[in-house]
This record gives C-alpha cells, structure tokens and sequence, in this order.
C-alpha cells in the first residue's frame, strides 16, 4: 500500500526527479547482468535494511549519504544506482549525489517494492 506523502515533499521528489535519471527493476535487472561495474546503494534506514535487501547492495542511509559516500572511495563516474521504499527518498538522495559531482547517479522508480516484484535476487 502506498503512502500518502505531504505536498511539500512530493514537490522536492518531482524536482529531484527532474534533474536525475531514472532507472526501474528491470533496467537494474540488465544492469547487474551487463558486467560493467556498478555499486548499489540502499538508502533506507537501517531497520528496512535489515528486514531485507537486494543482493550486494550497500546501505548508507539518506541522512548521512553525504557525510559517508567517500569513504567508500568512489570514482565520480561510478554508475551508482541508489533505491529506497518507492523511488521517492532514492531521487532526492540521486540528486545529492549529483550535486556532489557523482555524474552517474541513478535513482531506482519503485524502490524495493519493484525489486521484489521483479524477482531480483534479496538477502
């Protein structure tokens, strides 16, 4: 069931979501076969993690992305596709990144609900 989320947010999600790409279950499906490096983050917070995730994904939550992303040493051109719940959390989290100079910032539409529903493989 989908949450019914504020105005305001929604309006940060939609501009967020102009300004980043966008990928959905199956692109990641084709991404995570396609052999050319790729870093998956959950942005979650840790208890959603915890109950469960895609295969291999690396979690740092939204609210210390920015502090903690280099300390995974990244290149800036890293392909990094990032999902939360839905697709909301994961855009403005994309945008950050952006902001940052990670060029290839992709926000996951669908989140961890399209990662189950495609079938992906989750720990």
């Amino acid at each position: 069931m989908a949450k019914k989320h504020s105005p305001k947010f929604l309006a940060v999600v939609e501009a967020a979501r102009a300004e980043i790409p966008e990928c959905e279950a199956k692109d990641l499906r084709m991404m995570l076969e396609d052999g050319k490096p790729l870093i998956v983050l959950d942005v979650r917070e840790r208890h959603e993690f915890e109950a469960g995730h895609l295969a291999g994904a690396v979690h740092i939550g939204k609210g210390v992305l920015e502090r903690d992303i280099e300390k995974h040493e990244l290149p800036d051109d890293s392909r990094i596709v990032l999902y939360c719940g839905g697709g909301f959390r994961s855009a403005i989290a994309a945008k950050s990144l952006k902001e940052m100079g990670y060029s290839e910032a992709i926000s996951l539409w669908g989140g961890w609900r399209g990662i189950q529903a495609e079938g992906l493989q989750i720990e």
